[in-house]
């Protein structure tokens, strides 16, 4: 996998919380850091525990999720390239909110907690994009509570599918391009996942999208946001 030896030159720059920063900052950053990949399935942060450093994805899907009490998953969002997660446990000084488990093989940097405030005390540009983006995260939070107690199933998948689809785009052949079970979107959802898999049939047959195993892609992208009460 492709290492990214300095952060002025990653690919994944300009849509980080590292873009802007000075060409001093990002070395200052390159040399702090170090490279670590996740295999598919393994998990990078546990719930709870105190959180050490913080990871920037170079590469992969990364999903963040809680427990509840009988064990089920509840996941909150998705990671990819350019993400920074870790940040808001150590900057609040709390445990770790959500687990973070690779969808898929993942490599990311790593900075030790020490070094990333001493990133945050030399670097006002990038303490701003950090406020920028735990606000930001905030707001969709919010947002995704609304949903959940607001609109009925159907709504909320439309929705989610509509996310999915902004988040990691599509392959060559159309699909959203990250595999989830039918049970993971249900946990997405807030429901189970024999009413997910019902209403992917239903939006199949109703032309708003198409399936193939566990890939799905939105065909009508106006019709999803009418039925999501979603807006540009």
């Amino acid at each position: 996998m492709e290492t990214p030896n300095h952060c002025q030159f990653c690919a994944q720059h300009p849509d980080s919380a590292f873009h802007g920063m000075s060409r001093e900052g990002l070395e200052e950053i390159s040399q702090l850091k170090t490279c670590v990949s996740f295999r598919k399935g393994q998990v990078i942060m546990h719930e709870g525990a105190r959180p050490q450093g913080v990871y920037c994805v170079h590469k992969g899907k990364i999903k963040l999720y809680t427990l509840g009490t009988e064990g089920k998953e509840q996941i909150i969002r998705f990671v990819t390239r350019g993400d920074l997660i870790g940040y808001r446990s150590i900057l609040s000084d709390e445990p770790i909110s959500a687990s973070a488990t690779a969808l898929e093989d993942t490599f990311a940097c790593y900075i030790p907690k020490s070094s990333f405030f001493k990133v945050i005390e030399d670097n006002p540009k990038f303490s701003l994009n950090l406020l920028k983006l735990s606000c930001h995260e905030l707001g969709e939070a919010g947002k995704m509570i609304t949903s959940l107690a607001q609109k009925n199933v159907k709504e909320r998948l439309a929705e989610i599918l509509l996310i999915l689809n902004t988040t990691f785009g599509e392959d060559e052949e159309g699909y959203i391009d990250i595999n989830l079970t039918r049970e993971e979107i249900a946990n997405m959802v807030g429901t189970a996942t024999e009413s997910v898999i019902r209403l992917i049939s239903e939006l199949r047959k109703e032309g708003y999208i198409r399936s193939k195993g566990k890939r799905i892609a939105v065909e009508d992208r106006p019709a999803l946001r009418a039925m999501a009460s979603v807006f540009e």
